[in-house]
C-alpha cells in the first residue's frame, strides 16, 4: 500500500525539477521596469555603468549595482550616446515567446502527467489487468490435478463434487441440483491450500483465476471494490471457471471488529461488501466457482460462512 505514495511522490519530485529547467530556460529576467525618461536622465549623469539590449528592451545597471529595465523606442539612435559615456554594452537577440502557450505550458505539463499516472494507475488497479490475476489456460491448469496432492483424501472426495459441475453444470441444473458458489479451505500454512485449488482446476480442466487478498485491499476507498467488479466481470467471461482468492482473511475480517477503526477499515469493508454482492449476483448460467484459502477461519466475517457462499 506504500508504492501508490511513493510513486506519487517521485512524480512530483520530477515534474517540480522539470518545471525549474523550464523556468531558469524559458523565463528572462524579471528586473524592476523604469520609464526611459527616466534612463536618459541616469544616462546624463553617468549613473549608468551597463546595459544589455535585448532587441528593443534594455537591462540596465546604474553606479550602485541595482539593475532595472526600460525600453528604446530606437536603438540606433541611443547606440552613440551609450558610446560616448564608455558604458559597456551588450547584445543580443530577442528570445521568442510563445505567448499563451509559454505562459500555461508549465500547467499543461502538470495536467498531463497527472492524467498519464492517474490511467496508469486505474490500469494497475483493474484485477483483470497483468499483475493483478493470473488467468492460467487450460493446458497449464491441467498440469497440476489431484495426483499431485498426497495425504488429504477426504478433503479431494468432497471436493470432486465441485469438479464433476465444473465439467458438466448441465447434468445437475436439470436435477434440481445446487452447488456452492464458495469452497473454502483452511490450514496452517505451508499445507498445500494453493496447489489442491490449482488441482480443483486442472482436474476439471477450466481457466483458473489466482489473486490473494491483499491485492484488494488499497489505501484509496473503492479501488479494492473495483477489483473485485473487475474480477468477477472478467471471471463470467470464462465460465465455467475458478476464482482462488488467497488469504481471505486479510478482505474478509469480521465487520465491526478493531480492523474497523483503523485506516483501512473502510476500504476493507467496502471491499469485502463487493464480494459478497458478486458471489449473490451470479445468474444460473455462469459457472464460476470462488475457492479461498485461509489460516485463521476464526476472524472470517459471519456473513461470508452463510449457506449460498463459502459454505463447504
Amino acid at each position: 500500500m506504500r508504492y501508490p505514495i511513493r510513486n506519487g511522490v517521485i512524480v512530483l519530485g520530477v515534474l517540480l525539477i522539470g518545471l525549474g529547467i523550464y523556468s531558469s530556460w524559458s523565463m528572462e529576467k524579471r528586473l524592476p521596469p523604469v520609464d526611459y525618461t527616466t534612463f536618459l536622465a541616469q544616462l546624463r549623469s553617468n549613473e549608468i555603468r551597463a546595459v544589455e539590449i535585448i532587441g528593443g528592451k534594455i537591462n540596465a545597471t546604474d553606479k550602485y549595482g541595482q539593475e532595472f529595465q526600460t525600453f528604446s523606442p530606437d536603438i540606433k539612435m541611443l547606440l552613440p550616446r551609450l558610446e560616448e559615456k564608455d558604458i559597456t554594452i551588450r547584445a543580443r537577440p530577442e528570445a521568442k515567446s510563445f505567448g499563451f502557450f509559454e505562459s500555461t505550458l508549465p500547467l499543461l505539463i502538470i495536467i498531463g502527467a497527472w492524467m498519464y499516472w492517474s490511467r496508469k494507475g486505474k490500469k494497475g488497479h483493474e484485477p483483470g489487468m497483468k499483475g493483478k490475476d493470473s488467468l492460467v489456460p487450460k493446458e497449464l491448469a491441467g498440469k497440476v490435478t489431484f495426483a499431485d496432492v498426497a495425504g488429504i483424501d477426504e478433503a479431494k472426495e468432497e471436493l470432486m463434487e465441485t469438479v464433476d459441475f465444473l465439467r458438466d453444470s448441465s447434468r445437475f441444473t436439470r436435477l434440481g441440483g445446487r452447488i456452492p458458489k464458495g469452497v473454502l479451505l483452511q490450514g496452517p500454512p505451508g499445507t498445500g491450500k494453493t496447489l489442491l485449488a490449482k488441482a480443483i482446476a486442472g482436474e476439471a480442466g477450466v481457466p483458473f483465476f489466482s489473486l490473494s487478498g491483499s491485492d484488494f485491499v488499497e489505501m484509496y476507498v473503492g479501488v479494492g471494490a473495483s477489483r473485485v467488479r473487475s474480477l468477477f466481470e472478467e471471471a463470467k467471461k470464462h465460465s465455467p471457471c475458478i476464482i482462488f482468492i488467497d488469504e481471505i482473511d486479510a478482505v474478509g475480517r469480521s465487520r465491526g471488529g478493531s480492523g474497523a477503526s483503523q485506516g483501512g477499515g473502510d476500504e476493507r469493508e467496502q471491499t469485502l461488501n463487493a464480494l459478497l454482492v458478486e458471489m449473490d449476483g451470479f445468474q444460473s448460467d455462469e459457472t464460476v466457482i470462488i475457492v479461498a484459502a485461509t489460516n485463521r477461519p476464526d476472524v472470517l466475517d459471519p456473513a461470508l460462512l452463510r449457506p449460498g457462499r463459502f459454505d463447504r
